[in-house]
């Protein structure tokens, strides 16, 4: 096990190859039980981090979408939100892989829509320059509409946006 230790500070796929080998063989004792304890516990975390992050930058520009295109449209002929409309799907598409890969990321969603949620609206407040108190406290979305290809939000006239 000390060889196992020195070798997962040393080379990471030789450590990883060799508990792997460990545990095929059932030789449960020989294994480095810490530091798989911290890989498999940090992976989760990864998972629930690209989850969360995924979220953020779709919800912000949901966000962004609802509230401020109308506004920038008017503004600008040639505004058309394409660039908006491919992040939106481009994060919806790596959103489906993520829990199609990682079903049981499913059961976090409810907290990192949440947590992603309070951190995209942050996000399209500071990338709109619109007041904070603009966009809902929740998340208007349903969890279908969030993943729906078919999915935008109606955007809000340009006059409410204004306050005119």
């Amino acid at each position: 096990m000390r060889d196992l230790s020195r070798l997962y500070e040393q080379d990471y796929s030789a450590w990883a190859e060799a508990n792997a080998e460990l545990l095929k063989a059932g030789q449960f004792d020989q294994l480095d039980v810490e530091h798989l304890l911290e890989e498999l516990t940090d992976m989760g975390k990864s998972e629930q981090r690209t989850l969360e992050s995924r979220l953020r930058v779709l919800l912000a520009h949901l966000l962004k979408w609802q509230f401020q295109y109308a506004q920038l449209a008017d503004h600008w002929r040639e505004f058309d939100g394409r660039s908006w409309r491919n992040t939106i799907v481009h994060q919806r598409t790596e959103l489906k892989i993520l829990l199609r890969k990682y079903p049981g990321m499913q059961r976090l969603w409810p907290t990192a829509l949440e947590d992603a949620y309070a951190d995209a609206r942050e996000l399209a407040a500071a990338e709109t320059g619109l007041p904070m108190d603009r966009f809902p406290r929740l998340c208007p979305y349903a969890d279908a509409a969030i993943l729906d290809e078919g999915f935008l939000p109606a955007p809000e006239s340009s006059a409410s946006v204004s306050g005119t």
